[in-house]
């Protein structure tokens, strides 16, 4: 399951936070619990721990291994069950001088199901897992061939990485003089399909052992994509991978953004299409009704505060603390707040224009 990009959010600020902190001993404790574990079972274990760490010879890190303990214990207890997809905790001291005592208490739930269960004492917060869950792990593969060139890539999450290009030795239209047409049309077609065997070569090469691949997308101008699918001799094992084939103008970088853009249909459940829906609803309702929209930081808010915002669309380029104040004005007012990334061609414009924009209820007058 994909992370949306409020839950990426959250889970990068809540991860920065953390890894600041830093125990002067192995006091800072992190647990793990994986769904459907039982709280009850974690609580007993760690009022187990309580008694062993009553062992610990330094006063001061005996006291704060207690203390971040006890303070998750009573934290734990708030929960009526494990949430559905487990819970993380981490606890410690977090006080900046020696001696004082500043123990804090964080729990997570995660944005995807948990399966590890860990308890730890270190000196620093256990957060490996955490990041993990950042990276996309979910991919789609992405080629664009005419005759003379393709372009390998992949679709990760909301960005195209491109990953191989190439370009054939199909002669042009025109034959050298002397030469017989019929013999000339056998060398372009004989180098046509060494172009689609060196393609089909290099698609096993990056997608045969890619974990996550969903599916295989392939556009290209004219014919040339089913002459490719039909001779290019693609493995039996990505053939079953291609979920879909779209006629394109280009076949470089413009190439892959025009199938990204093509394939709406195929790639409907994935978020970076909502996005590039939610830009493009913005853009074409700011060219036919701009009372329907707004746009610019200070004018959101404002329109914002008043109740007639439907949906905030703002840039994740704004920093932290201004997405914070700007999702809690949106709480309040019942409006929805999309976090839009700047990988897309969309998510550039939204920069571009101010980095907040907003779809309305109704127009605005004022």
């Amino acid at each position: 399951m994909a992370l949306t990009e409020t839950d990426r959010f959250h889970l990068k600020k809540t991860i920065k936070e953390l890894e600041a902190y830093r125990g002067r001993h192995t006091e800072l404790v992190s647990v793990y619990v994986p769904q459907g574990y039982e709280l009850v079972k974690i609580i007993q274990h760690l009022a187990e721990e309580q008694g062993t760490a009553s062992n610990i010879k330094s006063t001061g890190t005996r006291k704060n291994v207690i203390d971040a303990l006890e303070r998750m214990i009573q934290h734990l207890k708030l929960f009526k069950k494990t949430p559905e997809n487990g819970l993380v905790v981490f606890s410690g001291n977090v006080a900046e001088r020696e001696g004082q005592s500043d123990v804090k208490v964080w729990s997570i739930e995660p944005p995807v199901p948990l399966k590890t269960r860990i308890y730890r004492c270190d000196k620093q917060f256990v957060l490996d897992i955490l990041r993990d869950m950042l990276d996309t792990k979910e991919v789609y593969g992405l080629v664009v061939i005419d005759r003379r060139d393709a372009t390998l890539a992949l679709l990760k999450g909301k960005s195209i990485i491109p990953l191989q290009k190439t370009h054939s030795e199909v002669p042009g239209k025109f034959k050298a003089g002397g030469q017989s047409s019929a013999r000339f049309a056998r060398q372009r077609e004989g180098a046509a399909r060494d172009h689609y065997r060196k393609v089909a070569e290099y698609m096993k090469d990056q997608f045969f052992h890619l974990e996550g691949l969903k599916g295989i997308i392939i556009g290209g101008p004219g014919p040339t994509k089913h002459d490719f699918i039909e001779e290019g001799e693609i493995t039996n094992e990505l053939k079953k991978k291609i979920i879909a084939v779209k006629d394109l103008s280009y076949t470089d970088e413009f190439g892959l953004q025009e199938l990204l853009e093509k394939s709406e249909d195929v790639l409907a459940g994935e978020e970076v299409m909502e996005e590039k829906k939610l830009v493009n609803r913005f853009l074409d309702t700011l060219s036919k009704n701009q009372k329907m929209v707004s746009y610019g930081e200070k004018e959101v808010m404002r329109l914002l505060q008043t109740g007639i915002v439907d949906t905030v669309l703002i840039s994740e380029s704004v920093g932290d603390d201004k997405i914070l104040e700007f999702e809690e004005e949106a709480k309040k007012m019942g409006s929805t707040l999309k976090i839009i990334s700047t990988e897309t061609r969309e998510g550039a414009q939204l920069r571009d224009l101010g980095k907040v924009a907003a779809l309305l209820r109704y127009e605005s007058h004022s």
